[in-house]
Formats: structure tokens, C-alpha cells, sequence
């Protein structure tokens, strides 16, 4: 996934996943990853990787002026659970369900 930030751009929640490793690249620019060690700046030719199941709340945002790309790497694996720790929410991919953290469902619309 090639994931453009623009000026104040968050590239998610935080979140980590279950059932998939993920890798990120700068291509061009810089963001700050936020992880559960706190933040670090990446420029262009940085990247980070988060192995699967490894519960670290992480994002990137872009607090500079200029546009970063990002180059996302992961499996999309169809078992994954993806898990938020800054929100009460966890998605199964398996069912597409979205349930608070204790495994409650959210209701359906």
C-alpha cells in the first residue's frame, strides 16, 4: 500500500495486529512513528517493522509541512485480528466484526 500523509495526516489509530507482520518504508519526506516506545522521526529511507502478535500500538503522522510517502508492507492475512489499544475496539477479519476489547460486539446498523 503506497500511503501518502499529507500535513497533519495520521496513517491510522494505533494498532497492532494479531496474525500479521508489518513493514513500513519512507519513500520521500518524513513522519513520526508513534509506538508504544514512544516517538521517533523517519525520513526518507527509515523503515520499521512490527511482528505479528507483538501487542505495540503504533501509527505514523506527518507533522511537517511537507508530504511524506509511505510504503505499507503486510499479508493481509484473512485470520488477522487488529487490535487499538487507544480505543475500545478490535476487528476480526475473519467475521468483519468490530467488538470492544473484552470481545463485546458493537451492534450492527
Amino acid at each position: 500500500n503506497l500511503l501518502p500523509l499529507l500535513r497533519g495526516v495520521w496513517s491510522s489509530q494505533r494498532h497492532w495486529h494479531a496474525d500479521e507482520d508489518e513493514f513500513v518504508y519512507i519513500v520521500s519526506g518524513e513522519a513520526v512513528l508513534v509506538s508504544d516506545a514512544g516517538e521517533e522521526l523517519l525520513r526518507a529511507g527509515d523503515c520499521a517493522a512490527f511482528p505479528k502478535g507483538e501487542a505495540n500500538g503504533h501509527h505514523l503522522i506527518n507533522r511537517s509541512d511537507v508530504p511524506c510517502i509511505c510504503l505499507e508492507i503486510g499479508s493481509r492475512s484473512p485470520n488477522d485480528v487488529s487490535n487499538y489499544p487507544g480505543l475500545d475496539l478490535k476487528i476480526d477479519a475473519k467475521v468483519g466484526e468490530f467488538a470492544h476489547r473484552d470481545g463485546t460486539l458493537y451492534p450492527t446498523r
